[in-house]
């Protein structure tokens, strides 16, 4: 009798086709089967939880990083190398450098302006700085392009290129950003309402965000500095506990958790914020739905 084979082919073509969703579950799927290995053997080798916490999390970006460049191959018939990356918009040229650094200073002039206003109403004290504040400011910076490097080549990068391709640009905008919110939001129901006033903070980051690489030519040097600048501030004034609250008003006012984007104050900045980069260049931003 006749072997029998079993012939098994990698449709790239065919994940190219695909419905957004479907093309998003197929990454997700290919993402988490790669990972799953480090997952486990990480977790029962490294017995300190920050530490397992961090180098997990790291193992699963690079596979991320690794998987993208196959996955812009796939559907979008690129060059198997780092040129791949610049369909989701990170390219290495010194214009994104200088986007990188304004969108930082205006990310981390906006967070630390919430404290200072916070401030001058009375609702906060600013605390003197201990010896470590430069060691702070230091871990800070790092700390910010990190997850902001992650989190935008995640969300306004691979994310929203793949909504893109079956949506208008008001539907990925919109979906993008509650997307973006609630996997931030992925906690007990009893945190999920302790910490309600930080949704909305999140959609509307999660819009401001869009409309800058929009309106950056597509490009994620701005989104990533913007993003890094506000991680990078918070951390300043959060592990160094620069600031102490009067609690002359209630924590939803000036933001849960010590968070300033998580409140009232927060939300009413974030809305200034989406207006303010939602400026200029309207012919371009008028084809992009607005």
């Amino acid at each position: 009798m006749p072997k029998s084979t079993v012939n098994f082919k990698f449709n790239y073509q065919a994940i190219a086709g695909l419905a957004p969703p479907l093309r998003i579950g197929v990454f997700i799927l290919l993402l988490a089967i790669a990972w799953l290995p480090f997952l486990v053997s990480l977790s029962l080798a490294i017995a300190d939880a920050n530490l397992r916490s961090i180098v997990v999390m790291g193992v699963l970006f690079l596979i991320f990083l690794i998987l993208l460049i196959f996955w812009s191959h796939w559907c979008y018939r690129t060059p198997l190398s780092l040129k791949a990356y610049a369909v989701y918009g990170l390219v290495w040229n010194r214009r994104q450098g200088v986007e990188l650094l304004r969108g930082l200073v205006l990310g981390f002039s906006f967070t630390f302006g919430l404290f200072i206003i916070q401030g001058l109403l009375g609702w906060a004290v600013l605390e003197p700085s201990g010896d470590r504040l430069w060691l702070i400011i230091w871990q800070g910076s790092l700390t910010g392009l990190g997850v902001a490097l992650a989190e935008e080549l995640f969300f306004r990068g691979w994310l929203l290129k793949e909504l893109e391709q079956g949506y208008g640009n008001k539907i990925s905008l919109a979906s993008n950003a509650v997307i973006f919110a609630g996997l931030h939001f992925l906690k007990p129901l009893g945190e999920v309402i302790r910490t309600l006033p930080q949704f909305p903070a999140l959609v509307l980051l999660g819009l401001s965000l869009v409309v800058t690489k929009r309106r950056h030519g597509d490009r994620l040097g701005h989104c990533i500095g913007l993003h890094g600048g506000m991680v990078w501030a918070y951390y300043i004034v959060n592990v160094g506990q620069l600031v102490s609250y009067t609690e002359k008003v209630p924590a939803w006012v000036t933001g849960i958790d010590r968070n300033p984007l998580s409140g009232v104050m927060g939300i009413a900045g974030l809305c200034l914020l989406l207006w303010l980069v939602n400026q200029g260049e309207k012919p371009r931003l008028k084809r992009l739905g607005f």
